[in-house]
């Protein structure tokens, strides 16, 4: 059996669709599964033991060259977790079999399976700039709401999908995997190898947007104070994006005693996942590398402010591992890019209550 999962457009989301291809593959452990999926992100799945082969868009791509693709693989069945109406209409125009993806406008008639919204999901509602001023007018209620929903986090999208073939739905933590050879070239091509501090990780930035961010001096503040304590080495990760922030950043950590290394913009995915399996611990944002480093068993210290980790969370829900700080604040989550009013979710957040997180997870040590 041929087996084609269209895999999402984004890191965090990839990550979180591994609990389901390891169950498809525990369900068929003799199928030849393909991940379809952007360039980009191709290299999440190398050496993944649930995947037998990748194969990739560019954004350039037309629709005509996906279709030749995915009609060259012969594929039987086509699993499709996006909900866009293009994914499931490049499986339909490539004449696979089986095509199965959950119910949404502009999409059904592309597919032989349409699974109706499952059990358990939960819209991310974007608030509105009004709906968030109302609520911070009610002071009385201005608590962060409780997610009282054990089946709302994402993880649950993907393995109902599967559970349709007759793949078990219970959940599994994301799982990535690196070489043990991956991780010395990395550690020895960004001078990391033999050292004798503890590497933590720091993620300042996120795509998204700056909702997401908590602020840069707290960020500075956090790492100077618990670099004292530990004698760490910081490692900073981003994108090409992130790379004034952190420079920002490690001019304000620059100290003899210590050291700090800006990787910001410099590495591969592989090689951002072989550092980041390194870290005693990463402090991040909510964005694609906090996944990544919980995938690959680093344990995470992240301030919440506009998302929801009921939802989005690292790893699965409740892992002891991690460090999750939420706000009481009335309008989070708003799933907003830019704060509308004064980013009180996460100005909130003290440097005092992430510096006894991390300490909490490394006794300081």
């Amino acid at each position: 059996m041929r087996i084609l999962v269209r895999s999402t457009n984004w890191l965090g989301d990839a990550v979180m669709s591994t609990p389901a291809l390891m169950r498809l593959r525990e369900h068929f452990p003799e199928a030849h599964i393909t991940v379809f999926t952007h360039e980009k992100l191709r290299e999440v799945w190398l050496h993944h033991p649930a995947v037998n082969e990748t194969i990739t868009f560019g954004g350039s791509d037309s629709i005509f060259t996906v279709i030749k693709q995915l009609r060259a693989g012969k594929f039987d069945i086509a699993l499709v977790l996006p909900n866009s109406p293009r994914s499931a209409l490049e499986v339909w125009a490539a004449g696979i079999p089986q095509r199965i993806g959950y119910e949404r406008p502009w999409r059904n008639f592309f597919l032989t399976h349409i699974i109706p919204t499952r059990p358990g999901h939960q819209v991310m509602h974007k608030r509105t700039p009004a709906e968030v001023k109302k609520l911070i007018a009610q002071p009385a209620q201005n608590l962060r709401p409780k997610t009282q929903n054990d089946f709302a986090h994402q993880i649950h999208e993907y393995l109902f999908l599967v559970a349709v073939l007759g793949a078990n739905a219970e959940p599994l933590p994301p799982q990535l995997f690196v070489t043990a050879e991956e991780i010395e070239a990395a550690k020895n091509k960004f001078g990391l190898s033999g050292i004798a501090q503890p590497i933590f990780g720091l993620n300042p930035g996120a795509e998204y947007g700056s909702a997401k961010r908590w602020p840069v001096e707290r960020y500075i503040a956090a790492a100077k104070e618990i670099q004292e304590r530990t004698n760490c080495v910081w490692v900073l990760f981003g994108g090409n994006g992130d790379v004034v922030l952190t420079n920002e950043i490690t001019a304000k950590l620059q100290n003899p005693k210590f050291k700090v290394q800006n990787l910001a913009g410099q590495t591969s995915l592989r090689e951002l996942m072989a550092l980041l399996s390194q870290c005693r611990v990463l402090l991040t944002n909510d964005t694609g590398p906090m996944h990544v480093a919980a995938a690959l068993g680093t344990p995470v210290v992240v301030p919440f402010g506009s998302t929801s980790p009921e939802l989005t969370g690292p790893g699965l829900p409740g892992d002891p591992r991690h460090r999750l700080l939420l706000a009481d604040v009335a309008c989070a989550p708003c799933f907003l890019r830019e704060c509308p009013i004064d980013f009180r979710c996460m100005n909130s957040i003290s440097v005092e209550r992430v510096v006894e997180a991390v300490g909490g997870m490394t006794n300081f040590e």
